[in-house]
């Protein structure tokens, strides 16, 4: 038997709550996995709280990253013992997550830690970090490098924010940020931000183009912010669009696209390809500062998992925040 956050649903009734489960009870999968850290994302916060729209079936093991130890494996790429990490490919959603002592999950879904990271600080990068470099990796394809200037991340105060710009500093670019919460400004600043902008920076003015300020950006809130940002883009920038929070409605014009030539480039991070996510794990491995990203990271027990979750909906805990499974 292992301890398991667990969401079930009765007569419309959403509960989450810690059971003790049967390893065979656990869901399909040729790898068996004895999960050591998980994480507390945006999304498992709204489905330990709210159920739907994250959770597609029940009942449910939220967490969409885990890092643990082979103990069974029918994939002959893995083997007992192995170290390994999971992140995206529905787990959390539609398959039982990493909120759990155990998981059980196609092989094909997970990836060798990287020797350099330990599993705490895998979980500590986990999805928000993933996404981040999957970001960073876009504005290299179209072409930014730090010397075509000043970037620009929105949401700096939550996990993919904060892990941007810690990588993009680590890069050698100089990252502008926006947030609603002043009292964060000397935590971004030490993870890299050279200069810090209200929220209204990116509200909304009715002009099809605004003035060009940045050579990119990453933004994790969407709706009038992005539509906003992508018209303040330089000649040939890029923006990497990774989030909804601020809404699914983009209300901008064409022009920022066919007058300056900017590239709006969408991050999945879930169904991400098994190459690009190799090659950014690969790079986060190499690009993370330990001494940056460690002082992102919160530490809880599984225990905690559900007083937790409503804190991050309310934008009451910065950076990262890492569950020890065991």
């Amino acid at each position: 038997m292992f301890e398991a956050l667990m969401i079930r649903r009765a007569e419309g009734v959403v509960t989450t709550r810690l059971e003790q489960i049967a390893p065979d009870t656990l869901p399909e999968g040729d790898v068996s996995v004895q999960v050591s850290h998980s994480s507390l994302n945006y999304k498992d916060a709204m489905a330990i709280t709210r159920g739907t729209p994250v959770v597609r079936r029940f009942p449910m093991v939220p967490g969409i990253d885990l890092a643990g130890q082979v103990v069974h494996s029918d994939d002959p790429v893995y083997q007992p013992g192995d170290q390994v990490i999971a992140t995206g490919w529905g787990l959390g959603e539609s398959h039982w997550g990493g909120l759990a002592g155990m998981a059980r999950l196609p092989g094909r879904w997970l990836l060798p830690r990287p020797g350099n990271l330990s599993a705490r600080q895998a979980m500590g990068i986990g999805t928000a970090g993933f996404t981040a470099m999957l970001c960073v990796m876009a504005l290299e394809d179209g072409g930014v490098t730090p010397a075509s200037g000043p970037i620009i991340v929105n949401g700096a105060g939550g996990g993919v924010g904060g892990m941007a710009i810690m990588l993009l500093a680590q890069l050698g670019y100089e990252v502008v940020v926006v947030t609603g919460r002043p009292q964060l400004h000397a935590y971004l600043t030490s993870l890299g931000a050279t200069e810090i902008l209200p929220r209204d920076t990116l509200s909304p003015t009715g002009k099809a183009l605004e003035t060009a300020r940045w050579a990119g950006g990453i933004d994790v809130v969407g709706g009038e912010a992005l539509a906003t940002m992508c018209a303040s883009i330089r000649h040939g920038g890029t923006v990497a669009a990774c989030g909804l929070a601020g809404g699914m409605n983009l209300p901008l014009t064409v022009a920022p696209f066919i007058l300056r030539n900017v590239r709006l480039q969408g991050i999945d991070s879930v169904m991400c390809p098994r190459p690009r996510r190799m090659a950014a794990w690969a790079r986060l491995a190499r690009d993370v500062d330990p001494t940056r990203l460690d002082s992102m990271l919160h530490d809880a027990p599984l225990n905690d998992a559900i007083v937790t979750a409503p804190r991050i909906l309310a934008g009451h805990i910065r950076g990262r925040t890492v569950i020890t499974i065991a």
